[in-house]
């Protein structure tokens, strides 16, 4: 006996205009186009303006030469070099400053952050403070006081403030002994090299030890032994080879030894300064993320409080002071940008400022800048982000 279908009949598809999929994906394809040809169209227009006032673009003139000096370059520089030696030159310089910036800025935010929770009420007003007049003045305020007000108020050099009759600083800047390596010396860097490579394979020993039998090793003591002990080996078994270039007094001016440019210690204090009271807000709030049966339980069992900061408060905390570190790391590097206030050679000085003044080439000039920062600022972010997933709590 043939019994009836129970099964409902098959919809049609009906029309594509009405399956979601394939509408999303027209109303996609429909907003690339009408973006690329905007996009095109606004190519199109700026290369018929340019050629109507008959300017030439593409990178040609980055082999042209340069024709003017800049007062700070890490690599060798002459007035004859070319446009793409200024571009190196305004890379290098924006890489030192902020590097430099970088490193100052997470010592003093961390110093800074851990003072504002310490249990001493000197200390932690005074890390308050801190906090409160250098996140509240504006960063090209602190830049300018620092110049003009701190460096540009220095001695001339004939009465610079010396110290060893090695070091001096007068308004033209720092100046410090210039080392200068001999045959041999290259043996050193290698022996550094080694020496921590000795150092992380030890640390990655000792912590699978301490796993497998809660037996810790000093790590630090012996890491850092490591690290000074075996170049210094090597330096004095090459006959240490090394010499000092002193700077001496000769006329109006020092010679000899390394002249440090009053713009750069300008802009790496303010730099350092300014973005180091952010870091310490954002220490002291990972540092208070951390549940406080942390804290007691140490306590509990008798640790010492630098342990404890450094063994169980920080190492959570640090899930929590990354990610916004890493967007100070970006800021400071933007803000070197604000050089060209106190006449620093960053990139955006040298290369977007003198070298557009004299090529006129603006689209493929401020192109290349904002590709520069966007590459340095990319590769920040994915280095933080690196350590940002070693920092995170591990599921079982």
């Amino acid at each position: 006996m043939l019994r009836p279908s129970t099964s409902l009949p098959r919809r049609g598809q009906g029309p594509l205009w009405r399956n979601p999929t394939i509408r999303a994906l027209v109303i996609q394809a429909v907003m690339f186009i009408a973006l690329a040809a905007f996009i095109g169209f606004l190519v199109h227009n700026t290369l018929l303006n340019l050629d109507a006032r008959g300017i030439h673009t593409g990178f040609g003139f980055m082999n042209e030469r340069a024709g003017f000096s800049i007062s700070q370059t890490l690599i060798e520089y002459t007035n004859s070099s070319t446009y793409g030696r200024t571009f190196v030159i305004g890379l290098l310089n924006t890489l030192l400053v902020s590097i430099l910036g970088i490193i100052a800025a997470t010592i003093i935010g961390f110093l800074v952050g851990i003072a504002r929770l310490s249990p001493n009420w000197l200390l932690a007003r005074l890390a308050t403070i801190y906090v409160e007049i250098f996140r509240n003045i504006p960063l090209l305020v602190q830049i300018l006081f620092w110049y003009f007000a701190v460096l540009r108020s220095l001695p001339s050099p004939r009465q610079s403030l010396s110290l060893f009759d090695a070091f001096f600083v007068n308004v033209r800047g720092l100046v410090v002994p210039d080392p200068q390596p001999m045959a041999g010396f290259a043996a050193t860097p290698w022996a550094l090299l080694i020496a921590v490579v000795i150092t992380i394979v030890f640390g990655i020993f000792a912590k699978r030890r301490q796993m497998a039998t809660g037996k810790a090793l000093p790590v630090y003591w012996i890491g850092a032994a490591i690290i000074i002990g075996l170049p210094l080996i090597v330096f004095l078994a090459t006959g240490s080879p090394l010499e000092w270039s002193v700077p001496e007094l000769t006329g109006f001016n020092f010679r000899g030894g390394i002249n440090v440019l009053p713009e750069l210690v300008a802009l790496w204090l303010a730099l350092s300064i300014y973005t180091a009271a952010f870091i310490a807000e954002i220490v002291r709030s990972g540092i208070l993320s951390v549940p406080q049966g942390q804290t007691e339980a140490a306590r509990s069992l008798s640790l010492p409080g630098a342990i404890t900061l450094r063994k169980i408060v920080l190492p959570q905390a640090m899930r929590v002071i990354v990610p916004q570190m890493t967007s100070q790391y970006l800021n400071l590097i933007k803000n070197s940008s604000l050089a060209t206030a106190i006449g620093y050679p960053d990139l955006v000085a040298v290369f977007a400022g003198t070298t557009l003044n004299q090529t006129g080439q603006a689209i493929e000039i401020i192109a290349m800048t904002m590709a520069v920062y966007l590459i340095i600022s990319l590769t920040v972010s994915f280095l933080m982000n690196l350590y940002n997933a070693r920092t995170l709590l591990k599921e079982r």
